[in-house]
């Protein structure tokens, strides 16, 4: 029986609660007493009584000491204040009680005290003076159940985090680890909570960009990104061509052997052609409609690419069946870029003149970044994950160059959401390198499943043995996960009594050594909203309480912010036959100006 469903056993203080407070009873009765009969007997001028409490109950009791009415009175003085502080305590305990949590008895035998130090603030500030950031404690975890310390992520983990939906891994991770950011920040989601509550906060201290090709928060394309700026050689066209083969298959489905291969073959050399000419992404999906149309070919042999020249015209040169199955299948990759919402976003077309971001500029201040998509047919998925790709690896180049092989300043990414609008294939193979640069990644999941589908088995084992922060927060009903995670947590030993009854009486066996699993897979299967049990490395599990935004420091500028973007409180648009330039987007003043 796991911790919090054991009666009387370990961590059940019933019994030393009442054995406390009849001694406490007893000790306010006999030193009432006391200092009732002394005091009183000092106001009637009377002789003083025994200083023996024994001696004086005693004497009292049998008539033989006198008792005066001061003495009397005093003790109902004496009698109240106990009373009220009684009550006192027992509404205190009330109301404490009501804020725990089943699942707290727990607590007790996992990770507390000195073993915490690491996460403590007074830990996390020691390393992080030590990366050069020593007003910063660190990414914010929650707070410990048994001690309430706050605990932190340093500028040097890694974090993965587990959440089922509703549980509050928005507004108790994602925000505040958004808001508490020195540096750079970069954030993918498939919904506008995280930009709308944060950007405002974000806003005091750099330029602020919201890449939404599929308008869920509504914004207007008043900037663009050249994802071809990304391929500087056919390792980072083949790059390139991932995410969008990865980002438009729907999650798990498994990719064909032959098609796919060919399929992200094709679509690598000609992202290389684009990229060689200057040519708008779009341009691709021009290619693609037009087996036989061979300028790709020509613009790679014009630029030195010969073999993948070599393998473009193969291609072009399969029967048709087969060459029509790979061109379609590459066709499918780049769908998103038929909608031209869409395309506005990677393209620099249009009357009025845009900003081009750059992530190499982006990653060199206190900058944030929203990339915001949905999962399903047209997804924008591919791009978000490639720009998203393409600032983290501008912050480890810029990595490479600064002291000390990390960034002057930590650069935080929030990946929520990671399995649906964010599907970086060779992310676990990155995970503990990127710690290393002053890169610090937050991959939130709704499932360990989830990350399985966009990971593999293995890949999704890497990840999470790879990052130096774990965090389940709840809402998972994954029977072999479950059971895994109540291992990694483990046991604790307690006294066990056994009593039998035979022919000859009652017999209690004592087993001293007896133990138990702290949490059992159906305990974390129902682990309660405010709750979270954190696997941190070189420390036992600990089960903390949940520190959601509106009990933090930036409260109030968060509200404000939400209350600023909130689309109830959008004046409507109006449209005019007039050509003229529209105001330029407040968030990317400052780079539009340089």
């Amino acid at each position: 029986m796991s911790a919090p469903n054991r009666k009387g056993g370990a961590g059940d203080f019933t019994e030393g609660i009442v054995l406390f407070s009849i001694l406490g009873l007893l000790a306010a009765v006999v030193g009432g007493t006391w200092v009732a009969a002394h005091w009183g007997s000092s106001l009637a001028g009377i002789a003083a009584p025994p200083t023996h409490p024994v001696e004086l109950i005693a004497g009292l009791f049998k008539q033989e000491i006198p008792w005066p009415t001061e003495s009397t009175f005093i003790a109902a003085g004496i009698g109240a204040a106990v009373l009220i502080l009684a009550i006192g305590i027992v509404v205190l305990v009330v109301r404490s009680g009501s804020k725990k949590k089943r699942v707290d008895r727990a607590a007790t035998h996992m990770a507390k005290g000195k073993a915490l130090l690491p996460l403590t603030r007074k830990g996390a500030l020691k390393t992080a003076k030590r990366l050069g950031v020593p007003d910063s404690p660190g990414v914010p975890i929650g707070k410990a159940v048994i001690s309430g310390q706050d605990l932190f992520g340093s500028w040097e983990d890694m974090h993965v985090d587990i959440w089922g939906p509703r549980t509050g891994k928005t507004t108790s991770r994602a925000i505040p680890a958004i808001v508490a950011a020195p540096g750079a920040v970069v954030v993918t989601s498939n919904k506008r909570d995280v930009a709308d509550a944060t950007r405002e906060v974000r806003a005091e201290h750099g330029d602020v960009w919201v890449f939404d090709p599929q308008g869920v928060a509504g914004e207007e394309p008043t900037w663009w990104w050249n994802p071809l700026s990304y391929v500087t050689d056919e390792n980072k066209a083949g790059n390139l061509a991932e995410h969008f083969s990865s980002g438009s298959r729907p999650l798990g489905s498994a990719k064909h052997p032959y098609f796919d291969k060919h399929g992200g073959d094709l679509l690598t050399a000609l992202l290389l052609a684009a990229a060689c000419d200057n040519r708008p992404i779009t341009q691709i999906h021009g290619w693609l409609t037009d087996p036989t149309e061979d300028e790709a070919v020509e613009i790679l042999r014009r630029h030195g690419y010969t073999m993948n020249a070599d393998g473009l015209s193969s291609i072009m040169n399969y029967a048709g069946p087969q060459r029509d199955g790979i061109y379609g299948t590459a066709l499918g990759y780049v769908s998103c870029l038929t909608n031209r919402t869409v395309a506005a976003w990677v393209n620099p077309a249009g009357s009025a003149r845009r900003p081009e971001f750059s992530p190499e500029e982006f990653v060199r201040g206190r900058n944030t970044l929203y990339s915001l998509s949905k999962e399903g047919t047209g997804t924008a998925g591919p791009l978000v994950t490639a720009l998203t790709v393409a600032t983290v690896e501008a912050a480890e180049a810029y990595a490479v160059v600064s002291p000390g092989g990390r960034l002057p300043t930590p650069m935080v990414g929030v990946l929520d959401e990671a399995a649906n609008v964010c599907r970086w294939n060779s992310l676990p193979d990155q995970y503990s390198h990127y710690g290393s640069r002053g890169i610090v990644l937050m991959t939130i999941l709704q499932s360990y499943s989830q990350g399985v589908s966009v990971w593999g088995k293995d890949g999704m084992r890497k990840l999470w043995s790879a990052s130096n922060v774990k965090v389940y927060g709840g809402g998972v009903a994954e029977p072999e996960f479950m059971s895994e995670l109540s291992q990694f947590i483990g046991d604790y030993q307690y006294t066990g009594r056994t009593t039998s009854r035979g022919k000859n009486g009652r017999s209690t066996s004592v087993d001293p050594n007896r133990k138990e699993r702290i949490l059992e897979a159906d305990d974390l299967v129902s682990l309660e909203r405010g709750r979270a049990i954190v696997f941190a490395s070189g420390i036992r599990p600990v089960l903390i309480k949940t520190m959601p935004w509106m009990v933090g420091p930036d409260a109030e500028k968060i509200k404000a912010s939400i209350a600023a973007h909130d689309p109830s409180n959008r004046a409507p648009s109006v449209t005019s036959d007039d050509d003229t330039t529209p105001s330029p987007n407040k968030w990317i003043q400052a780079v539009d100006s340089k």
